[in-house]
């Protein structure tokens, strides 16, 4: 299984609409642009859309340093602690649009473990929606992509895992049910989802 971050495992919006709305008007952006783009896509992928003129590496040092700040009140959502704890360490990843520092902080504020698998933006040349991220975190797995299930919250994030040949469950906690229609299967919320092992295989219900 192959887990978004924010939006999936963690609730980082206030924190992140906080950075982003800011970035915005700062750069004469509309701030409702700014946060609706920059859910599901790396930052330096944001700044590159939509303002070309700045330095998008010096601005992703900056956002970066202001979101891991602003990171003090993220919550765990219903149901992630207890489908983690039911999964082996090696049979799960996350796959983050963040940093691997800002994804790192997140999991340790909200009482996650940090995964020995991890793709995040640091590590790859081509963020979501491309399917890259995904098709390295099933690398990580040692599993071809059609054997590996995403659970996302993000049109790019299923964009990119689709792409990538998998199965994708959607959250709607970041974006309406009708912006992730593209899902394998739309979830309530990731406490509807369990996961049984079964020999070498995962068993999911939901």
């Amino acid at each position: 299984m192959l887990f978004d971050l924010d939006g999936v495992l963690i609730d980082s919006t206030a924190g992140v609409t906080r950075v982003w709305r800011d970035w915005a008007v700062r750069n004469h952006i509309d701030p409702e642009v700014a946060t609706h783009t920059a859910h599901g896509r790396r930052a330096i992928d944001t700044v590159r859309l939509l303002a070309p003129h700045l330095d998008a590496e010096a601005e992703l040092l900056d956002l970066e340093r202001r979101e891991i700040a602003e990171s003090h009140d993220v919550t765990v959502f219903p149901g992630a602690v207890r489908l983690l704890s039911s999964l082996p360490p090696l049979r799960w990843a996350i796959v983050t649009s963040g940093t691997r520092d800002l994804a790192s902080h997140r999991l340790r504020v909200g009482g996650l473990p940090v995964p020995e698998l991890m793709i995040t933006a640091s590590d790859i040349e081509r963020g979501k929606p491309d399917p890259e991220p995904y098709l390295r975190g099933a690398g990580l797995l040692g599993l071809a992509p059609a054997a590996c299930m995403a659970v996302e919250d993000a049109p790019n994030g299923l964009r990119s895992a689709l792409d990538a040949g998998m199965r994708v469950f959607a959250v709607p906690t970041t974006y309406p049910v009708d912006e992730l229609a593209m899902a394998t299967e739309l979830l309530p919320s990731l406490n509807a989802l369990h996961a049984t092992i079964v020999g070498d295989f995962i068993r999911l219900n939901w």
